[in-house]
């Protein structure tokens, strides 16, 4: 008894499997350039999706970056008390230490000269018999110092004779650290809900596909089309629609950068820092858009599997 003839037989010409690939990926432009305003639609929302957690991505890049690149020293503020003796006592016994760089003494006058100076009181001052102003000494510690030295040096200063207060200086890299760490893990929470939205949402997009094109899937799986073959086309559809959502993620984040350029560049030059954005590059943008292709995909074939398997003849 002769078997049944395969209606679709597989080819092993790499050139055929190309060939239908080719005719495949043509029809799938087709069928989403043809309804261009419910792409538009699909685009857009994955690629808030994808732009949010991006934009953090680049955020928390450029954040560690400023971190690691700045060459800014910790240090202390020393205030002594009024007519205090042992100020440049204090300062030799700074100096002489590893973890200083630089000590910088102010006395008294010097101090009530720059308030006067950067102040509209220097009548008020001028009436008053004593100078109320304490001397202090800035002490600049060296590149690389941890946390751990800076608290030591500040207890060795707290016990010097006439010492009324110590300031501890954190530097800013430090709060800006904990903001890079606060938005890496805000972005990996964001990324997975906002990337299960763009899977929900290319879903629902092919699933309407799907449905617009029932009677000819009943056809082919009349005539003994496997799964994978009918499958392959909205595979396409979620390529397609993922990869333009994440055209539209990049096209987004450079208009936030566009938009944030002025207040950033102000921010940054308060800290003596200039604007250099790093990470937006062609290797992001191939990134973004690889993952955007794989949200499609995966909301593609989720919605075929949940259609076809249900599909009557």
């Amino acid at each position: 008894m002769r078997s049944r003839k395969d209606p679709w037989p597989r080819s092993s010409n790499p050139l055929s499997w190309w060939r239908d690939h080719y005719r495949i990926g043509k029809e799938a432009c087709h069928f989403v350039s043809a309804r261009i305003g419910t792409s538009l639609l699909v685009w857009l929302l994955v690629g808030i999706a994808l732009a949010l957690p991006a934009g953090l991505f680049l955020l928390q890049f450029n954040l560690s970056g400023m971190t690691e690149g700045w060459d800014g020293r910790p240090g202390l503020s020393v205030y002594f008390k009024l007519q205090a003796d042992g100020v440049d006592a204090l300062a030799a016994q700074l100096r002489a230490r590893d973890e200083i760089q630089l000590v910088k003494v102010t006395t008294q006058a010097e101090a009530l000269a720059e308030f006067q100076a950067n102040t509209h009181l220097a009548d008020a001052l001028a009436g008053l018999e004593t100078n109320p102003l304490p001397a202090s000494l800035r002490a600049t510690l060296v590149l690389g110092t941890t946390t751990a030295e800076l608290d030591l040096v500040a207890d060795f200063a707290r016990g010097a004779p006439g010492v009324d207060e110590v300031v501890v200086e954190k530097t800013w890299l430090e709060r800006v650290a904990d903001i890079s760490r606060v938005v890496n893990r805000l972005g990996v929470v964001l990324g997975v809900l906002f990337g299960i939205g763009a899977v929900l949402v290319t879903t629902t997009s092919v699933r309407l596909a799907i449905e617009a094109r029932l009677d000819e899937l009943r056809v082919l799986k009349l005539v003994g089309a496997s799964d994978s073959q009918i499958r392959r086309p909205f595979l396409y559809f979620g390529a397609l629609y993922g990869l333009g959502g994440g055209l539209v993620a990049a096209m987004l984040i450079s208009l936030g950068l566009v938009v944030i350029e002025t207040p950033l560049t102000n921010l940054l030059g308060s800290f003596d820092q200039d604007l250099q954005l790093a990470g937006f590059d062609p290797r992001f943008l191939a990134v973004l858009l690889g993952f955007g292709g794989i949200l499609g995909v995966s909301g593609a074939i989720l919605a075929a599997r949940q259609r076809l398997r249900s599909l009557e003849i």
